[in-house]
Order: structure tokens, then C-alpha cells, then sequence
């Protein structure tokens, strides 16, 4: 299985046997940021079951009452992949997967309200929604600098430390980050030619709100509110 659920169990404590009980701990930031890079190692893998479960999953949450045929099928087109096989999309790995999937079972309102593109006017050709995902994976792994052992920038210090207050604080940035998306396309009136500059400009406002020295916890950022808009 993959997803919160996958990792938390084995990334969110450390265990010591006492007195024939184990005693858990809170893990370190630090320890937190091996957790998320182990992650981030991880390719999607169209055979190994648990990730077409997750894939399947996925389709669930966004049409709970339509059928999907197949793990290669046209009807994926419906949901923003590039093609009938989503498997070919997952440029960053199975992350990105996770990814959607929090997006889809902690805030399914925001999640559901950006598939269907239910606010503000719309353009004629739209970012599609999977792929924008995926894309958006990739930006906050390089925005935080995650494929260094330690983060250097600004941004993904100060990540490391909402890291230590929450330990899904990259799935839910995640999330933040696909709602600022949105609202940046919104209001550059922007085209389906214009995604790659809606996420620059995504990426700039979120160095800045993970620059603020005030930011303790990842609900914190300004962007938060959006996923309740």
C-alpha cells in the first residue's frame, strides 16, 4: 500500500523495549527528512499491486461511481493524464501518487473542485489536473532542495523544521501548493501554453511564505486558507 498510511507507521516513531514494553519516540526532524527522501526513491511500478491499488484508488476518489475498465484505458484522460496508461506520467515516482491521493482523502472538497474546474472563469484549454499534480511534486522537491542530505536554501530549512511539527507536512504542502496553482492560472486569465509560467509563479510565492521567520507549523502559511475557500 502507498500513500500516508505506507509511511507513517514506519517513519513516525522509533521504538525501545523496557521493562518488556516498548516505549515510543517522536522522531527528529532530521530523522522525519530521511523518511520523506526514502520516498522520494521509490518509482511508480505498474506491476507491484499495491501501486495499481493506489492508482485504482485514486480513480475511485475522483469518480466514486463510475467503473474504470482497466489499468491502461482512455477514461484515464478524464482524470488530466497525458494518455490511457497513467503509468507512463510519474516522472518523479510513486510520490507524486501519494501525493494526489492525500490530496484526494484529506481535503476532497479542494481536490474535487480543482478536477472538475469549479471556480473563477475557466480558459478554453485547461492545465490537466494529473499531470499539473505530477508537476507539482517535482517543483516542491526541487524547491526544498529534498535530494540533498540536508536541505541549504532557506525554504527548505524552515521546511525541514513544519517537518518536525507534522509529519505529513509534505503532503499537505502539496496540497497548498496544487490550490496556489490554481488561483495563480485564475488570475493570469492563463492558457494550457501558460502552465509552466503559472508554476514559476507558484514557486515564487511559496519561497517566499516558507522564508517567513513566523511560520512554526505548515498551517501557518498565508496559502493555507485556500484549501477551505
Amino acid at each position: 500500500m502507498v500513500g500516508p498510511r505506507s509511511w507513517t507507521g514506519l517513519f513516525s516513531r522509533s521504538s525501545n523495549k523496557r521493562n518488556g514494553k516498548y516505549v515510543d519516540y517522536p522522531l527528529s526532524p532530521m530523522q522525519r527528512l530521511l523518511g520523506l527522501q526514502e520516498r522520494l526513491q521509490v518509482p511508480f511500478d505498474e506491476t507491484r499491486p499495491d501501486h495499481q491499488e493506489a492508482l485504482k484508488a485514486l480513480w475511485y476518489a475522483a469518480f466514486p461511481d463510475v467503473a474504470i475498465s482497466g489499468l491502461i484505458s482512455e477514461q484515464w484522460k478524464e482524470m488530466g493524464w497525458q494518455g490511457p496508461n497513467p503509468s507512463t506520467d510519474f516522472s518523479c515516482g510513486v510520490i507524486a501518487l501519494e501525493n494526489l491521493l492525500f490530496f484526494a482523502r484529506t481535503y476532497p472538497a479542494s481536490f474535487r473542485r480543482l478536477l472538475f474546474k469549479q471556480g473563477g472563469r475557466r480558459a478554453t484549454w485547461e492545465y490537466p489536473f494529473a499531470v499539473a499534480g505530477i508537476n507539482i511534486s517535482f517543483m516542491l522537491i526541487q524547491l526544498l532542495d529534498l535530494w540533498s542530505a540536508r536541505p541549504r536554501c532557506l525554504p527548505g530549512i524552515n521546511f525541514v523544521k513544519l517537518l518536525g511539527e507534522d509529519e505529513a507536512a509534505f503532503d499537505v504542502l502539496f496540497c497548498i501548493a496544487f490550490e496556489m496553482v490554481d488561483a495563480q492560472w485564475l488570475a493570469m486569465n492563463a492558457s494550457y501554453m501558460q502552465f509552466n509560467d503559472v508554476l514559476q509563479a507558484t514557486r515564487t510565492q511559496l519561497e517566499r511564505e516558507l522564508s517567513l521567520e513566523d511560520t512554526q507549523r505548515i498551517q501557518d502559511l498565508p496559502a493555507y486558507n485556500l484549501l477551505y475557500q
